[in-house]
C-alpha cells in the first residue's frame, strides 16, 4: 500500500513521510531518556515499534499525521513532528481538535528546528483542514512552551495526562 505523505520544504529541513529504514533512527529518538524526559519516560523497542506503525495509520484514516524531519545539509534524521489525533484521556476531552507534537534529537536541539518544521507542517495542515489544534505540554518544558506560542498557540488550561501535571494549549484554525 502506498500512503500519500506530501514532502514539505524548509530553509534547513525536509520533512517526510517516514520509511521503514528509519526506525533505528526512531527508535534512538523515542528511547532517549533525555528527549523523553517530559513525556512518559523513554519507549522500549516494541513500544516504539507500535508508535512508529501507528503514525503511518493516522495518514490513511485522518489524512494527516507524523513527519520525519531530515536535516538537509546532513541528510540525518532530525526527529518527527505530527499533527494527529490520538484520544487523549483528559478531563476536558480534546475532542474536535487535532494534536500537535514534535521531537528532536538531542544533538540537534536549540537550533530551531522544531519551530521550523511545525511552522511547515501548519502551512500544509491549514491548507487541507480547518481543524483547531491543541497541544499537551508538560509545564517545565519551557522550550516547548516557545515552540508553541512561535507557532501561534495560546494557554487554555491546565489538566492531566496519565498523572501528570499538563498545559493545554491552542491554535485557532488558520485560512
Amino acid at each position: 500500500m502506498n500512503i500519500d505523505i506530501p514532502t514539505l520544504e524548509t530553509p534547513h529541513l525536509m520533512l517526510r513521510g517516514h520509511r521503514l529504514e528509519d526506525f533505528a533512527a526512531y527508535f534512538a529518538l523515542v528511547g532517549d531518556p533525555y528527549v523523553k524526559r517530559y513525556f512518559s519516560g523513554p519507549l522500549s523497542r516494541e513500544d516504539a515499534w507500535a508508535r512508529f506503525l501507528r503514525g503511518f495509520g493516522y495518514w490513511v484514516v485522518l489524512g494527516h499525521g507524523s513527519w520525519a524531519v531530515e536535516e538537509k545539509k546532513t541528510g540525518v534524521y532530525a526527529g518527527l513532528v505530527s499533527v494527529f489525533d490520538a484520544k487523549r484521556d483528559v478531563d476536558p476531552p480534546l475532542e474536535g481538535m487535532a494534536e500537535a507534537g514534535w521531537s528532536i534529537a538531542r544533538r540537534l536541539q536549540g537550533k530551531g528546528y522544531a519551530t521550523e518544521a511545525m511552522t511547515a507542517a501548519f502551512a500544509w495542515f491549514d491548507a487541507h483542514f480547518r481543524l483547531k489544534t491543541c497541544a499537551l505540554i508538560a509545564p517545565e518544558n519551557k522550550a516547548s512552551i516557545r515552540v508553541a506560542e512561535k507557532t501561534g498557540f495560546t494557554f487554555l488550561h491546565e489538566t492531566m495526562f496519565k498523572n501528570h501535571p499538563s498545559l493545554v494549549y491552542v491554535r485557532p484554525p488558520h485560512a
